[in-house]
């Protein structure tokens, strides 16, 4: 089983860049989106709905912002939209996609980078999303979260760590916070698991040359249930073309689809 998930910063901005005219070589069983920023009206094209694919979109209420989508191979037992929290559900932060005991789900997770509001936003998400996890550990069933978690948990997650310290996404409640998720509820970041190695971002901001010289952040994931842990088979973070500020990361399970 192949998963790509990518933040698309505008999924028509990275249409524009030639995100679908990659993705049909990609041989993906299933595409997580985020940060879509469209109306599923706006996306009357037939090019946001790929071939082959099941396609689902969750849109924010706000126009032009959030929002996620994922796409699938096979048609999906269910598909579950948002979390039950009214403010987040609004926003268009969680598209869950069930396959037998299997569930993965496209998710963002709010920045706080814009304010102290927004920061305090995604603290009361962070603070909400640690229980429901523990549901999901509990109930049976296995988990591929993919998306875009906007913390870099380790110095070796992004290049200027001693810098970053204060700004949000390198806070120390926030990587506090994924200490939690990896090491005391047993959750598994599947790109480390395989990939030891720094200098591996999924994210470079688009001020002076923060791109070519590799200037980034590792704050895109799959985050998956332990027992997942033994079929990780291969992780790779695509840079060859830009269709967004972060890239793409695909990661293959040794899972039948």
């Amino acid at each position: 089983m192949r998963i790509i998930t990518l933040n698309a910063n505008g999924i028509r901005s990275a249409a524009r860049k030639g995100f679908f005219d990659w993705l049909p070589k990609q041989n993906a069983d299933i595409v997580c989106l985020q940060e879509i920023k469209a109306q599923t009206a706006q996306l009357n094209d037939e090019l946001f709905w790929p071939e082959d694919y099941a396609c689902y979109y969750l849109e924010a209420e706000k126009k032009g912002y959030s929002g996620v989508a994922l796409y699938a191979r096979k048609e999906p037992d269910e598909v579950i939209q948002g979390l039950g929290w009214d403010d987040m559900d609004a926003e268009g932060r969680y598209l869950e996609a069930r396959f037998g005991n299997l569930s993965v789900v496209s998710l963002y997770i709010p920045s706080g980078s814009s304010s102290e509001e927004r920061q305090a936003v995604k603290f009361s998400f962070l603070d909400r999303f640690l229980p429901f996890l523990d549901e999901c550990a509990c109930s049976g069933r296995q988990y591929i979260f993919c998306g875009d978690w906007n913390i870099a948990h380790k110095p070796i997650d992004l290049k200027n760590w001693r810098s970053n310290q204060k700004n949000s996404g390198f806070l120390p409640e926030e990587r506090a916070w994924l200490d939690r998720v990896f090491e005391e509820a047993g959750w598994v970041d599947a790109f480390r698991a395989v990939n030891p190695e720094p200098d591996q971002y999924t994210w470079w901001s688009n001020r002076g040359q923060a791109w070519a010289k590799n200037v980034g952040w590792r704050i895109d994931y799959h985050v998956v249930s332990p027992a997942l842990r033994d079929l990780i088979r291969s992780v790779a973070i695509y840079k060859d073309e830009r269709f967004s500020d972060h890239a793409p990361l695909t990661i293959d399970y040794d899972l039948a689809f």
